[in-house]
């Protein structure tokens, strides 16, 4: 248990480093493809011949490979929270090619999402054992799961089909709320999936069976969806929001899916549950001191900071006056606007 808990830790730390990397690098080809075209937040797809994009989304395949490979050695509930690493990697990354601050007191958050992880790996349960990939789907389809699975999609549509046009582009809950819901889905396939690719490697072939390429097809539908949605969370809001957001809501789910279909707790002593739970808050508050400490990102194309100059004429005794910039008003003065100027 704990050498499978050891290699699943070694994976999820590299995934966090590739990951946390790909945020950066992604956001870095949208910025330039939005540059030149339509932004990936107005529907625009010009990102996808930007070079750079694409080697942030090579970068992101790898991490994402690492923590799937990591999802068939451990519990979601070990993996998961150390994503929380990948925030330290973007919002560092961010400081310097983003241009996006980090002040002194996101240290604190970082080390608060250390100690968190570190929390979680010492008291994570062990990965259940498991035969076949029909055990798998008993576990899937067992009706807490199906109403859990039910709720996902129902909620998800609501947000694509009603939220999406209206608050889209203003309120980052919306993309936030499909890629972490979503992507609890796409962690119990993607895990169903690892299990039955090792099974079949150790000599017990699931290729056969039909589960295996229904959690295949459920995961492949997942994948494309969270990623179209965190493309657009990304170039539409500030990195160092989108991250912790993303996190705390797709990590909570995950955990909370996980012990639905996996029955992580079954078997764990009740100090194991509240040490795992504790890691987890303070990896949670590291994140949200993190973003605490982060600038809002400037829209591009704004700037606030001086006033419009606004120039007028208006007719006053039957003459042309017009406003100059070190002209005042005087109280005596009185316009008269000929009452066809706006027509």
């Amino acid at each position: 248990m704990y050498t499978s808990n050891l290699i699943g830790f070694v994976l999820a730390l590299g995934s966090s480093a590739f990951i946390g990397s790909s945020f950066i690098i992604k956001k870095k080809g949208l910025q330039r493809a939005g540059a030149s075209g339509s932004r990936a937040s107005s529907g625009g797809y010009r990102y996808l011949l930007e070079p750079l994009w694409w080697i942030g989304m090579v970068t992101m395949i790898i991490g994402e490979f690492a923590n799937f490979v990591a999802y068939i050695y451990a519990p979601a509930v070990l993996v998961t929270p150390l994503g929380a690493l990948s925030i330290i990697v973007s919002a560092v990354l961010a400081h310097f090619l983003l241009k996006e601050k980090l002040r002194k007191v996101g240290i604190l958050g970082c080390i608060l999402c250390i100690v968190g992880s570190t929390i979680i790996v010492l008291h994570a349960p062990g990965e259940h054992s498991l035969s076949s990939v029909e055990e798998i789907w008993v576990l899937a389809i067992q009706p807490a799961f199906l109403l859990y699975t039910a709720s996902a999609v129902a909620v998800t549509l609501v947000l694509v089909l009603y939220c999406e046009p209206r608050y889209g582009q203003t309120n980052i809950m919306v993309y936030i709320g499909v890629c972490s819901i979503i992507g609890s889905l796409t962690v119990m396939s993607i895990k169903a999936v690892g299990i039955a690719i090792r099974l079949t490697i150790e000599g017990s072939s699931q290729v056969a069976s039909f589960q295996t390429w229904v959690f295949v097809m459920v995961a492949a539908s997942c994948i494309t969806t969270q990623l179209n949605y965190l493309n657009k969370a990304l170039d539409t809001f500030n990195t160092a929001v989108v991250s912790p957001i993303y996190y705390a809501m797709f990590t909570s789910l995950t955990i909370f899916a996980s012990a639905i279909m996996f029955k992580d707790w079954v078997g764990q002593s009740a100090s194991n549950i509240v040490s795992v739970f504790c890691g987890f808050i303070t990896v949670l508050s590291g994140t949200m001191v993190l973003h605490s400490t982060r600038d809002p990102e400037k829209t591009a194309g704004a700037d606030y900071s001086a006033p419009p100059q606004i120039s007028w004429r208006v007719y006053a005794n039957g003459e042309i006056w017009k406003q100059k910039d070190n002209d005042e008003l005087q109280p005596e003065f009185v316009g008269i606007i000929r009452q066809d100027h706006f027509k």
